[in-house]
């Protein structure tokens, strides 16, 4: 029991730590949160944690070996990569067409499409795999963990992802009423450019490997 406890509090206390490094989904989701409603940014938190949980639980039977190759490696890259660009894409398209203006576009609640779009978007990155997989093996060597022991640190290490997304979320939320509207419009429009450019650097990057 006690050792079982330990391997939960290590799983949970990396994840949490890891998730300091804040990528593209973060930014989409609180950006979500931020242009509709708190319940539309909770509901893409359950989406990307089951993503994380669907993952991790590949990376522990073995699916992310499949990620060492090279060539497998860059197409799940350039794929990843294209969908940060199209999400990128759309998201400031709406902003140009709506114009940045002293009122809110907020569209009307719709959690089934808060969880899918965020649902699509962090499970069309595979390379995900490769993270956990790198992660899973660390500690399966460093702490000796058994099959068991590695279902009981993803567990934890999944959990992270609810607790810090669900209450950057709320605090996000809470703070939007004091938020100018221009400026939350202007957060949109900078994710949008954010997802574009981090999707081009990653497909140069892959491309540059290649030759």
């Amino acid at each position: 029991m006690n050792n079982s406890f330990k391997i939960f509090k290590n799983g949970l206390l990396t994840g949490l730590f890891l998730q300091l490094a804040i990528g593209p989904v973060f930014f989409f989701i609180i950006n979500l949160a931020l242009q509709r409603t708190i319940w539309d940014g909770l509901i893409a938190v359950l989406a990307v944690t089951l993503v994380d949980y669907f993952y991790i639980t590949l990376s522990i039977v073995g699916i992310g070996k499949l990620l060492e190759k090279k060539k497998t490696k860059n197409v799940f890259g350039i794929i990843s990569s294209l969908v940060l660009i199209i999400f990128g894409a759309v998201i400031i398209k709406g902003m140009v067409n709506s114009g940045l203006s002293a009122t809110a576009d907020i569209n009307s609640i719709n959690l089934l499409s808060s969880f899918l779009s965020v649902f699509i978007f962090a499970i069309s990155n595979p390379m995900t795999i490769a993270w956990f997989t790198g992660i899973f093996t660390a500690k399966a060597v460093e702490y000796n963990y058994k099959k068991r022991g590695l279902y009981l640190f993803g567990f934890s290490f999944g959990l992270s992802t609810l607790i810090f997304m669900g209450t950057s979320v709320i605090l996000f939320s809470l703070l939007k009423e004091t938020v100018p509207i221009i400026l939350v419009q202007i957060l949109n429009l900078i994710v949008g450019f954010v997802l574009v450019g981090y999707g081009i650097i990653s497909i140069i990057k892959i491309l540059k490997q290649k030759n």
